[in-house]
């Protein structure tokens, strides 16, 4: 059960963290009453009864909210989500403050650039394995300078020029 409280808690942090940067929200100001909470919520949320009525109502919302996607859940999900937790536990504070700068960074952007990272993760994340680890031992083995000069091609291509860049790449790895 603890397990279960601590996703729930960094689901809430992140969405908390949002809240703030977004401004707060009127709906905060109200928090939510233990009695408010579904039985499901109440289950997730049990090791935190005690001192509900002393947490700030952001903190409330956040963990409500929380509770209720990990109610969502399917346990490979869960399972997904308790393995992010701890790899993140396992960061040294810099690297979660280098990761936290990156996520307002990508807030920062406009909705259509969001979604085309996004897409762009989802094409990397679905390659073969073998072929993202080329993917990343080429980037890091580029100096800076031309991981530079490859971004700034890559961001003055039209979207078929980086469609035909893909097939080409495809193509290569499939000749090999």
């Amino acid at each position: 059960m603890k397990r279960n409280l601590w996703m729930v808690v960094a689901w809430a942090l992140v969405a908390s963290a949002t809240v703030q940067a977004q401004g707060g929200s009127s709906t905060a100001a109200a928090g939510v009453g233990w009695s408010d909470l579904t039985s499901e919520q109440q289950q997730v949320l049990a090791p935190m009864r005690e001192r509900w009525s002393t947490l700030p109502p952001g903190r409330q919302q956040a963990l409500s909210r929380g509770a209720e996607r990990w109610q969502q859940m399917t346990p490979e999900q869960r399972e997904q989500a308790q393995q992010r937790l701890q790899h993140w536990r396992e960061l040294t504070p810099e690297q979660k403050q280098q990761l936290r700068g990156r996520y307002e960074r990508f807030k920062s952007l406009p909705p259509e650039d969001q979604q085309r990272l996004r897409e762009n993760f989802r094409r990397f994340r679905d390659l073969p394995p073998e072929q993202r680890d080329q993917l990343r031992n080429r980037w890091q083995e580029m100096t800076p300078e031309q991981r530079q000069q490859m971004q700034q091609r890559w961001q003055k291509m039209t979207p078929e020029q980086r469609q035909q860049m893909r097939d080409r790449m495809q193509q290569r790895r499939g000749g090999r």
